[in-house]
């Protein structure tokens, strides 16, 4: 079986103004001359992980990471409750993507990103498929209102504890909208000018994330509440302002244009045990674009295996 490569450091890195005031931190490492492929990181707003780098070759690829608008290095950082999250958007972050390729002068690249990477991998692609030469993403998601659905009501049918801790969190007139008020309802205590407000509400939001994840295969117990501080709070504001707003992407999108995707090799790898996004999001993408293979872990979990990473391995090793 693959092993993951030695962990690596980039050859260089730097900050991207593409405006709006925003400054998206990025990094290059492996060849230069090397085959180009870009790492999107999940979340939204949880930034870039550099032990993703061991998936690809440093003597075949040339590979770049970014941390996507006001989390991980980028700056101003969500965490600062004065940072506005206007322009914070998946076209935002759709653009940013362009431009970071424009300016390191890359004219096609290998996409590859799990969870809501997968998302914006997705998104990415459809609206530039001439600028990407294959797609690899694990914990397939598509963001859509049924998926968020799921994660944050659906799953509690599983979990009605935890999740009745989760929704009681809110003040009692918030707590019997749909998901997407629900969610709402968070947003705005994690905007509130008071510290403590938002502090709590990120505790109480990964403290749900947390019971979802260590209930699965292979789930660590607090893999969310023991991030530091100003990168949970980061990450639950920004996620909170993207769930809130079905992603910023009109139902059913990503899978009605799946036919953007012809001709772009695709390797999608899930987890049969996935319980916060199930398999059945993966399955509908693989028959909506013939040129992706849908491999399948059955051990695996939302937060991978072994088994999944040497399928991620040796997706990625197939493309260099």
């Amino acid at each position: 079986m693959p092993e993951p490569y030695p962990l690596y450091e980039p050859y260089a890195q730097g900050l991207l103004d593409v405006g709006d005031g925003q400054l998206i931190h990025w990094n290059a490492s492996g060849d230069p001359a090397g085959r180009p492929a870009v790492v999107v990181h999940g979340g939204p707003g949880s930034g870039h992980n550099p032990g993703t780098r061991r998936y690809f070759d440093p003597k075949r690829y040339h590979l770049v990471q970014f941390d996507q608008r006001g989390c991980g290095l980028s700056r101003p950082h969500a965490a600062d409750p004065s940072t506005s999250l206007e322009h914070n958007t998946t076209a935002h972050l759709i653009a940013d993507m362009e431009r970071l390729r424009e300016h390191l002068g890359i004219d096609k690249w290998l996409l590859h990103g799990g969870s809501w990477g997968s998302t914006l991998v997705l998104a990415y692609a459809q609206a530039h498929p001439e600028r990407v030469s294959a797609i690899v993403i694990c914990g397939v998601t598509m963001t859509r209102p049924e998926e968020t659905d799921w994660l944050y009501r659906g799953v509690g049918r599983f979990l009605p504890g935890p999740w009745e801790e989760f929704r009681d969190f809110l003040p009692p007139a918030d707590r019997d909208g749909d998901t997407v008020e629900l969610l709402a309802a968070y947003s705005r205590l994690l905007n509130s000018a008071d510290e403590s407000v938002r502090r709590a509400a990120a505790n109480a939001w990964a403290t749900w994330e947390d019971a979802v994840i260590s209930h699965e295969s292979l789930g660590k117990p607090n893999a969310y509440t023991d991030r530091p501080s100003e990168a949970l709070m980061g990450f639950t504001r920004i996620t909170a302002h993207y769930f809130s707003h079905q992603a910023f992407l009109p139902d059913g999108q990503l899978l009605r244009d799946a036919g953007r995707l012809a001709g772009i090799p695709g390797e999608l790898i899930h987890g049969r045990l996935d319980l916060g996004g199930p398999l059945a999001t993966a399955w509908q993408l693989a028959k909506a674009w013939p040129d992706a293979r849908l491999t399948v872990i059955d051990e695996s979990g939302h937060t991978g295996s072994p088994r999944m990473r040497e399928a991620v391995l040796a997706a990625i090793e197939r493309f260099a």
